[in-house]
């Protein structure tokens, strides 16, 4: 099966099509990376050997948000440049709708806080250097070298007009959310690996859900010549209302930019709506614009109002749409409208809905 540069995913039987994508890739050696924000891809990434790392209260993995990775490097910026402009986007999930003045004080505090570590826009400083040893080849700092959420939080109390944002990290680094206080434990080498953020909770999740997609994308990054593709279940937490326009917008770059990586980029959300809430749904737009392959299956008569103002519909297929039955869909390639019925061979239900039944 050819995997399409970026996909969407609506409507019903949707959890269903998308394992047997999963599936059909697992066996064609395309490395994959599953954000399951709603633990429904865990047994079937345990069934095909892939590796399930799970983030909340319970779990012993952990992701240092500060992390600067040897592949995260982007053509545009440097080193420093490209990870400030992900944790102003982290952070203003945190402390909500940052104006520009709090936007360039939170960037002169995290300067300071990479500085500590000797860490600064020039990219030599990210590579380690020991005294007295020969080093054949540079090393590139790991996460221990790097900075964690409690020394921001300690750097942000130093100061009366940033003590408001420490404020709001408490739960992060002394409270119920403290597992995002740690140093990355975790190493991606498994051809299929899911983040399950189940346990981050309704009002968490995008926390998680934003440092795992930061981490795939870096592993996305690391080898052009290798097929991958990445899975953003429930997509709308990121590009929806509930975010903010820098986490979107480095969303959307995943979708507009991974295929010179050779990747592909899957978005799946329940309710159309919500992908169009955020800045007059901009980044909705250009997702569904950038995507190759677009798959609805059955929608309620206000999701089809809504998809209409973003796609060419006839009134044809809006009749089909909302009566689609469970496994067919309408598949948008390129300029061509298909009804297609998805269907899985004996040994692919086995391994999907076997599993389905005890979750």
């Amino acid at each position: 099966m050819r995997i399409c540069a970026s996909l969407e995913l609506v409507g019903a039987g949707k959890s269903f099509y998308t394992k047997l994508l999963i599936l059909r890739n697992r066996l064609i050696g395309i490395e994959q990376y599953v954000i399951d924000p709603d633990r429904e891809y865990g047994a079937l990434c345990e069934s095909v050997n892939g590796i399930l790392l799970k983030l909340g209260p319970s779990s012993d993995t952990y992701i240092n948000v500060f992390d600067i990775r040897q592949e995260s490097i982007e053509e545009e910026s440097g080193y420093l440049a490209n990870k400030i402009s992900k944790l102003i986007g982290f952070f203003n999930l945190i402390f909500g709708n940052l104006d520009e003045e709090e936007k360039a004080i939170l960037e002169e505090k995290l300067i300071e806080l990479y500085y500590k570590k000797g860490i600064t826009f020039d990219d030599n400083t990210l590579y380690k250097k020991e005294e007295n040893k020969v080093i054949l080849k540079p090393i590139f700092k790991d996460t221990y070298d790097m900075p964690i959420l409690e020394e921001f939080y300690e750097l942000l109390g130093q100061e009366e007009r940033t003590k408001k944002f420490q404020i709001k990290l408490i739960p992060f680094v002394k409270g119920s959310l403290k597992f995002f206080n740690h140093y990355t434990n975790i190493e991606l080498t498994s051809p299929l690996i899911v983040a399950d953020v189940y346990e981050l909770g309704e009002e968490n999740l995008k926390y998680g859900m934003y440092l795992f997609i930061e981490l795939f994308w870096d592993k996305i990054k690391k080898d052009r010549k290798q097929r991958k593709a990445i899975y953003l279940d429930e997509i709308w937490r990121l590009i929806g209302v509930t975010s903010n326009k820098d986490v979107a917008s480095f969303i959307y770059k995943i979708f507009k930019t991974i295929r010179k990586y050779g990747g592909s980029s899957v978005a799946i959300t329940q309710d159309i709506s919500d992908l169009f809430s955020l800045d007059n749904g901009a980044y909705g737009k250009s997702i569904l614009n950038n995507s190759e392959m677009k798959t609805f299956f059955s929608l309620e008569e206000e999701n089809i109002k809504v998809l209409e103002q973003y796609t060419n519909l006839s009134d044809k297929e809006k009749v089909e749409i909302k009566s689609l039955k469970r496994g067919e869909c309408l598949m948008f390639i390129g300029g061509e409208h298909i009804l297609t019925k998805i269907e899985a061979a004996d040994f692919e239900e086995k391994i999907i809905q076997g599993r389905q039944q005890s979750e």
